[in-house]
């Protein structure tokens, strides 16, 4: 491939404990890509072998047509953003922009014209002259991510950027984000725990768990068809319900004594599956063949949305997500229906069926 990036069998150990286990990844030119994961899942390790930060050891990373697996950082056409900004405290806004290019010799004239250039994309000139001391945390994360810009390199990589701010700047600096994403066109690798960032920023997201990556999908795909029970129950707030179901016959499972009518699996009449449905899909209903009796437990009140949290007679737990209709008190029984088409069914070692 001449454009975009590419990952061939990427692995890394640290002495015998193999973190990242031959990833293979194809980036689009000017896609966003998101890693997301949990803690310790290996998104930054990957991230940091992308930039040069971690040496890789086993399989090729290429950049832009490029094999940049052994290149120096400088040399690689990529520019970071961290997430501790790394700003220099005594240099202004300015100087802190142009630093890398006054460092690589660049002619002053171009230095402050690149500098001024990305000061109007992230609208940040009037705070040229100030020192990082003097911003807020949003500001000094617009320098950080001008100092980038200025390097315009062909891939930008960012190392969970918005961690350090409050939630009402983390949604302010998405949306940033994303604008800048479509004014340059880069291709962009972000890094991040947060799925709300993953599902609101990326044009593919790269689940990660234990160094294996387990889905790559567009938001909508890894959301509506998980490739196994790890992603379903991860990406989603709240999670997908995941209720272990045994197989009844041909085309029926049963889950808490409710039949429920599947598709036809290879599962022994039997065995355990388990059955997958998110919270939106849960509608309550009168009592009918193939619904889920439920217990409240606890009602939790958003304004536009409510959650219901259940147990069903068997003990397993479920989650509802309701926008309109009457308030369910504690301990009321109730029935929940949904569309055939909207259930998922997982494997006994849980792996996507349909």
């Amino acid at each position: 491939m001449t454009d975009g990036m590419r990952l061939r069998q990427v692995r890394k150990s640290f002495g015998p404990l193999e973190v990242i286990h031959g990833v293979d990844l194809v980036v689009g030119e000017g896609e966003f890509v998101v890693f997301v994961g949990p803690s310790g899942c290996g998104k930054s390790t990957l991230l940091r072998m992308i930039a040069g930060l971690e040496e890789v050891s086993d399989g090729d990373i290429e950049i832009g047509g490029k094999d940049v697996t052994d290149l120096d950082p400088s040399q690689r056409g990529i520019a970071m953003v961290f997430q501790s900004y790394a700003l220099y405290p005594h240099m202004s806004v300015r100087e802190n922009l142009g630093f890398g290019l006054s460092m690589a010799n660049v002619p002053k004239a171009e230095i402050a014209a690149q500098v001024d250039a990305a000061a109007k994309i992230l609208k940040i000139e009037p705070l040229l002259d100030r020192r990082p001391g003097q911003l807020s945390g949003g500001q000094r994360q617009r320098v950080a991510i001008g100092r980038a810009i200025v390097r315009k390199p062909q891939v930008f990589l960012f190392d969970e950027p918005l961690s350090n701010l409050d939630a009402e700047l983390r949604v302010s600096m998405r949306i940033e984000i994303a604008r800048l994403h479509r004014e340059l066109g880069n291709t962009m690798v972000y890094v991040t725990h947060d799925q709300t960032e993953a599902m609101t920023l990326a044009d593919k997201i790269v689940v990660l768990r234990d160094g294996v990556v387990e889905q790559v999908g567009t938001p909508r795909e890894v959301y509506e068809h998980p490739a196994n029970t790890f992603v379903a129950g991860f990406i989603g707030s709240p999670r997908m319900n995941l209720l272990t179901a045994s197989v009844q016959g041909t085309g029926k499972v049963v889950v808490a004594g409710a039949e429920i009518e599947v598709p036809a699996t290879d599962t022994a009449n039997g065995g355990k599956v388990t059955v997958g449905l998110r919270p939106e899909h849960l509608v309550v209903s009168p009592e009918a063949p193939g619904t889920l009796r439920a217990t409240v437990d606890f009602c939790e009140y958003l304004g536009g949305t409510r959650y219901v949290y259940c147990q069903l007679s068997d003990g397993q737990n479920l989650v509802a997500e309701q926008r309109e209709g009457e308030d369910l008190a504690v301990n009321k029984l109730i029935h929940f229906a949904w569309k055939p088409s909207e259930l998922r069914l997982f494997d006994p070692q849980g792996i996507k069926l349909f």
